[in-house]
């Protein structure tokens, strides 16, 4: 792929990229690039706010470019700050060991095995000694340090910032130094410290890393960052009925956020809501687990939930006047002109009656002739799409 279309490429779902002529540039070289991402295992999990950015590193690597993954055993200690109005709690050496052993193997459900190398920060961290770290220390300025927007808002808060939340972002730059990285990709949040490696790369040398970020991705309350201290998470791991469910909880607003960052599309606008937000779910079960696995779960939520979401749902009202005695596709016909203004011949609409797709207070429908009874509050369903109150 020529520069300028791989550019593109990975310029789609980017949110900044400092600076694109220089990423077009280490392009050009025709050599794999070293895209570089970092992971703190502070928890067991990886959740869906997380796969953007390993989707990115894969389509990196796609392209014929070098994975580093780094596994913060050091850095995952302390707990990045990035977005934090409070310290993190303090993980110990071994909690964040054990957390990696897992952050590993859900990150090659999105990654290349072959083609991703990973690395340890504590690899260059431990062997330092106190004077190195007094050394790299002196590179940086508090004031610089301070300019952090976390930080400023909690001096404004008057809350604590303890002195080893600032050795952070030094760490993570330092990281760009020992594996020489071309580009770092990290969330919006990121952008101070990845800077942070730009310079200590100057410094030693060596060509400074593209920044390249990626939007950070709303939990399930549709406003905070997702995060499973929050509860507001989708691990990649939970069961495919649990990941389902947790989606289909969502608001209309933000599965429009959910298409575009994750699916990397809009919505289907032909769609009626529950069932685009369906989609959206089956979509990332399969992902994560198999299209078998997203059909069954599919198949048992409309069994479970389909019709008592229709009962609260606000539907049109068909009206049938004094008379309540009809033949169903004769019902099934009017409604689809008087209400959803689409012709539909007898034949069409005997069709789909016999296919199963019209319901009846969840009771299907299957033959066309048959006289009915119908009361007002009832709901008929007329496919997947559509369907009323009686009235």
């Amino acid at each position: 792929m020529q520069p300028d279309e791989a550019l593109a490429l990975l310029k789609q779902g980017a949110a900044q990229i400092i600076n694109e002529s220089e990423l077009r540039e280490k392009l050009a070289r025709g050599q794999p690039l070293r895209i570089k991402l970092g992971v703190d295992p502070t928890t067991s999990d990886i959740h869906l706010g997380h796969t953007i950015v390993l989707r990115k590193l894969r389509q990196f690597q796609d392209l014929g470019h070098q994975a580093i993954l780094i596994i913060g055993d050091f850095t995952g200690m302390i707990g990045d700050p990035s977005g934090r109005s409070v310290t993190r709690p303090h993980l110990t050496h071994q909690e964040v060991v054990t957390n990696a052993a897992t952050y590993r193997e859900q990150a090659f459900k999105i990654l290349d095995r072959e083609r991703t190398e990973t690395v340890c920060n504590g690899d260059w961290f431990r062997t330092m000694s106190f004077e190195d770290v007094i050394r790299l220390n002196s590179r940086v300025t508090l004031q610089q340090l301070l300019q952090r927007e976390d930080f400023k808002a909690r001096i404004e808060e008057k809350r604590p910032i303890r002195a080893h939340e600032v050795q952070y972002p030094i760490m993570q730059g330092w990281d760009s130094v020992m594996v020489k990285a071309d580009v770092e990709l990290g969330g919006t949040d990121q952008l101070f410290n990845i800077l942070m490696g730009r310079d200590f790369q100057r410094e030693e040398g060596l060509p400074q890393q593209v920044v390249f970020l990626l939007p950070i991705l709303e939990g399930l309350d549709g406003s905070k960052k997702m995060s499973k201290s929050l509860g507001n998470y989708v691990a990649i791991n939970d069961s495919p009925s649990e990941m389902f469910g947790k989606l289909m909880s969502i608001s209309d607003e933000l599965m429009a956020r959910y298409y575009d960052l994750l699916l990397r599309g809009a919505a289907p606008g032909d769609m009626h809501p529950l069932e685009a937000k369906k989609h959206l779910a089956f979509q990332i079960v399969q992902s994560y687990h198999s299209a078998n696995a997203a059909k069954t779960t599919l198949d048992e939520w409309n069994m479970r939930f389909s019709q008592r979401d229709l009962n609260k749902a606000d539907l049109p009202v068909f009206s049938l006047g004094e008379q309540r005695d009809f033949s169903a596709v004769m019902v099934v016909s009017d409604v689809y002109r008087k209400v959803f203004q689409s012709e539909r011949s007898h034949s069409e609409v005997s069709r789909l009656i016999k296919q199963g797709s019209v319901e009846l207070d969840g009771t299907k429908i299957r033959d066309p002739k048959a006289k009915m009874t119908f009361h007002p509050g009832q709901i008929l369903r007329l496919d997947r799409k559509r369907a009323v109150r009686i009235g």
